[in-house]
């Protein structure tokens, strides 16, 4: 089990902690090796005299491609205290996608590992990386060993140490992915931006109190990285997952005693999927806060997850451009379906196609902003704006505040269906479609249709041992008119082995609708 203490004065942050008690556990690596925060911060120490002796400046970029462990998490801490930009890849992507990131961003250091080297190496030789600023955990072709970078370049911190940030780019399912990158603060690398306190203090979550982070998800995304990066910094061990796994994700709550996680609602359903013999066989009682968000949860997933764990469940609504809302389970209980209200500093408003604020329960777009934080979408000056009314900007997805303040999500307002003249919002069928026993998951989109302008469809992946069939179809249909409106309900339905989603639970529902829409044009 990971090893924690009792606050002391001034030890929050990663050298700070290593500095006062390095034999601590900072890090649980996917093989179960307990790495210490004497250890952490002396990897990250040694990659930041290397990147500066590789002649990277500050507000330089570097790119990681690299599956969650230990090395990923010093080549970050690396570079937020050498004021670089920090881009993790997704290692999902394919070599001209990285090389497109590579270039886009400006990197000048590209840090890989052999499990993905054919891709690395394309994407380098694609991109045109210096052979120097090509390095490796493990062996790939072409690169050297991490292990040579900042060796020689003697102990101890970097001479020039400012902070860094991570530079994000979004999905990409409308276009080229964009890089969100905010401008540097220039602040000691050793102090703890007030924001990450803050931002964990949302959650009942504080410096060195207990608690085990437990990591299920691939460190490229942003809410991931930051919950593992604010953690360690805040005293927290991190327990890193390498390939998330519903059993095993149970097995290290009990082995750590995991107190907080970061997760999705399709790690949820994959749970309650576990035989009861198996759920009810780990210990789940050191449980106080398991976050979920990123994509949307239907509410008797969430309500069979709360009456398993408790009101230990709280869900967040957030962007990588910044604001957002919480819910915890008690709330949720009296507010189901909601996503919260906003948190302290943020401001969140539903506004019709001519930026004009909607009253409370009539739905339109929700924007939002996060105190005076700015960003930009690199290189995308159109983006950022078509995104923005005033200082407000949004993520197009469609809801409307209750009387209360409590924000409520519709969909994507590129998602949503017009039918006949009739908004008609996906999410609300596949969460009703989802909870069939023969359904392992299920997307909802629009497709052409000559007199309505569009027609309902829904794909759905069955579930295991379950085979695709017209008798099928007619069970999930009947099955939904027993559970939504006529007017809602698909017209047809089509199958698929697997949908297309991140390990993070976005699904990528463009990749399914394109092809029905080829050769037409959209209502919306």
């Amino acid at each position: 089990m990971p090893t924690t203490t009792e606050p002391t004065t001034d030890t929050i942050g990663l050298w700070n902690i290593a500095a006062e008690r390095p034999e601590l556990t900072a890090v649980v690596d996917p093989d179960g090796t307990e790495v210490s925060y004497g250890e952490l911060s002396a990897k990250a120490n040694a990659y930041a005299r290397g990147l500066r002796a590789l002649g990277l400046q500050t507000g330089d970029a570097v790119v990681v491609l690299q599956p969650n462990g230990v090395e990923l998490l010093a080549a970050y801490f690396a570079a937020v205290q050498t004021g670089l930009y920090v881009v993790m890849v997704n290692w999902h992507l394919v070599a001209p996608e990285v090389a497109y990131i590579i270039t886009d961003s400006g990197a000048k250091a590209f840090l890989a590992h052999e499990r993905f080297a054919d891709v690395a190496v394309a994407a380098a030789d694609e991109a045109g990386v210096a052979a120097e600023a090509r390095f490796a955990v493990g062996s790939v072709p072409g690169f050297r060993r991490v292990e040579e970078l900042g060796a020689g370049e003697g102990d101890g911190r970097p001479d020039v140490r400012t902070a860094g940030s991570p530079m994000l780019y979004t999905s990409g399912t409308t276009g080229r992915p964009k890089g969100v990158r905010r401008p540097l603060t220039g602040a000691d690398p050793d102090e703890v931006p007030a924001a990450s306190t803050w931002f964990f203090g949302i959650f009942g979550l504080a410096p060195f109190d207990g608690h085990v982070h437990l990591c299920g998800s691939p460190l490229y995304h942003t809410a991931v990285l930051n919950f593992v990066a604010i953690s360690i910094q805040l005293g927290h061990p991190a327990v890193l997952m390498d390939r998330w796994d519903p059993e095993e994700m149970l097995r290290l709550i009990e082995r750590h005693r995991v107190t907080h996680s970061h997760m999705v609602p399709t790690q949820f359903r994959r749970l309650l999927a576990l035989p009861e013999d198996v759920r009810a066989r780990y210990d789940v009682s050191s449980l106080r806060v398991m976050i979920h968000g990123a994509a949307p949860c239907p509410q008797e997933v969430k309500r069979r997850m709360l009456e398993w764990w408790g009101p230990v469940v709280t869900e967040y609504y957030a962007a990588t451009e910044g604001g957002g809302t919480a819910i915890s389970g008690q709330e949720w209980l009296r507010k189901p379906g909601s996503v919260g209200k906003p948190w302290p500093g943020s401001v969140v408003k539903v506004l019709d196609d001519d930026g004009n604020e909607l009253p409370p329960g009539e739905p339109g777009t929700v924007y939002m902003r996060m105190g005076s934080s700015t960003f930009e979408y690199h290189k995308d000056r159109a983006k950022t704006e078509q995104a923005r009314v005033g200082d407000l900007f949004t993520l197009g997805d469609v809801g409307y505040l209750d009387e209360d303040g409590y924000l409520y999500l519709h969909d994507r307002k590129n998602d949503m269906i017009i039918s006949g003249g009739v908004n008609i919002y996906p999410a609300e069928i596949e969460n009703e479609l989802v909870l069939h026993p023969k359904v392992a998951d299920v997307a909802v989109f629009g497709v052409p249709h000559d007199d309505w302008g569009e027609q309902i469809k829904a794909v759905v992946q069955p579930a295991e041992g379950v085979q695709p069939s017209p008798e099928l179809t007619e069970e999930l249909l009947e099955y939904a008119r027993g559970r939504l409106a006529k007017f809602k309900l698909p017209r047809s339905v089509d199958y698929v082995a697997e949908l297309p989603r991140d390990p993070n639970g976005k699904l990528y529902k463009r990749k399914l609708r394109d092809p029905y829409w080829q050769g037409r044009e959209r209502a919306i």
